[in-house]
């Protein structure tokens, strides 16, 4: 990629992002309050588990409950 063409690159990327994300906020309701209700309220550990690519996405949510206090 030549250098000149990086920056744009990334801000198209973002915007698209920011438009997936912003997408989200219709779409999130009485589920996600369960969820994360359910994850408050455990007493024990969370296992989060996968294969593959979601293997490494659960290996990230793992790492992210595990720095927040959720083993």
């Amino acid at each position: 990629m030549r250098p000149d063409a990086i920056l744009p690159m990334a801000k198209a990327v973002l915007r698209i992002e920011a438009q997936a994300v912003s997408a989200l906020i219709d779409r999130i309701g009485d589920e996600f309050v369960r969820a994360c209700q359910l994850l408050l309220d455990c007493q024990g550990r969370v296992v989060v588990m996968g294969m593959g690519k979601s293997g490494h996405v659960g290996r990230k949510i793992a790492a992210t409950l595990a720095s927040t206090g959720t083993p």
